[in-house]
This record gives C-alpha cells, structure tokens and sequence, in this order.
C-alpha cells in the first residue's frame, strides 16, 4: 500500500470524529473519546511520535511500544476519571513530547525495560488528562474505547509511515521527531 493510499483512508477514518468533536451530538462519549488525542496538539504529536519511534525499533519493541503506551495510557484515563490528577500534569505532557520527539530525531534504541518504562510514564500523563477531561453526561467506558481506538490509530499511522517510506526517507522522519521535540519545547515554555 503507498503512502498517498494510507494517508487518504486515515483521513476518511478521521473526518466524522473532526467534525463531531465538539459537544451537542448526543452521542455516549464515544465521538468525544475519538476527538481528543486528535484535538489537541500536544496528545497528536506524542502518540504519532511513538508509532515512529516505535518503527525504528527491531524485535518486540516494534509492538511493546505502542501496546505499553496504550495500555498505561487506559490506566491513567481510570484514575482521571476518578479525579485523581498528577502533578505538573500538563508539563509532564508536553515533556513527553519533547522527549519522544527526541527519540525519534535522535533513532534512540535504549533496552527494552528503559523504553517501555519511558513510554509507560508518559502515557499515563496522557492517560489522566484524558480521563479528567471526561465530558459530562458521557460513558466512561465509550469515552474510553474512543481515545484507545484513536490512539492506537495514530500509532499505527507513525508507524506505517516509516515502514512504508523508503530507507532514503529516514532523514525526514528523523526531522519530523526534531520538528515534535521543538514543539515540546514550546508547550514546556508556554
């Protein structure tokens, strides 16, 4: 499959939960779950950054990655949704966007336990601002299955991006890694 092909039918995935993201659809927290790692730019370009990350890995990290990232990620989201928050919670976000941005420009292939308690962390700074972020009204459990299922899909994008691209391209997803470590750092500062 080419890249222009995965990218169109990501974008056709994505369009209703865009257009539905905002409040009034009635929907059970579902389309709200969809829409929030997609919203918000700082949630986008860390789990893009670990599908990429993760694509640059060999062995069982190519998968240990993402499935950590997700599964800690729905553990912060039950301790938000119990009102629990972390401290500097919006600063570990963005420093999570920072560092895997980094680890992607930089192609960081640290051991597999460091890696996965890395990602582990930062997924569960993301994991509580998802689940405190809880509209009203909403499911819990459909706002849940929306922010894993759009998670895991940004993962799989940053991923196949890599994969699909060819060796020469390595540069710019190196690049692109730099461009969200940069981005960190403004949400650091901001």
């Amino acid at each position: 499959m080419t890249l222009k092909r995965i990218l169109a039918a990501f974008t056709l995935l994505l369009a209703p939960t865009l257009a539905f993201a905002h409040p009034g659809h009635g929907d059970n927290g579902l389309i709200a779950g969809l829409g929030h790692p997609i919203g918000g730019l700082d949630h986008l370009l860390a789990m893009l950054a670990v599908g990429l990350w993760a694509a640059q890995q060999q062995g069982a990290a190519r998968w240990a990655l993402p499935c950590t990232f997700v599964g800690a990620m729905l553990a912060g989201g039950l301790l938000g949704f119990e009102g629990f928050g972390l401290p500097a919670l919006e600063g570990g976000i963005a420093a999570s966007v920072l560092a895997l941005g980094l680890a992607v420009a930089l192609a960081v292939r640290p051991p597999l336990s460091l890696a996965m308690a890395a990602t582990a962390l930062f997924a569960l700074f993301h994991g509580v601002a998802h689940g405190l972020e809880l509209p009203d009204m909403s499911s819990p459990w459909a706002y849940a299955a929306g922010f894993v299922a759009a998670t895991a899909a940004l993962h799989g994008l940053g991923f196949a991006l890599v994969r699909v691209l060819p060796r020469a391209a390595a540069p710019w997803v190196r690049l692109a890694g730099a461009a969200s470590a940069a981005a960190g750092v403004w949400l650091l500062a901001g």
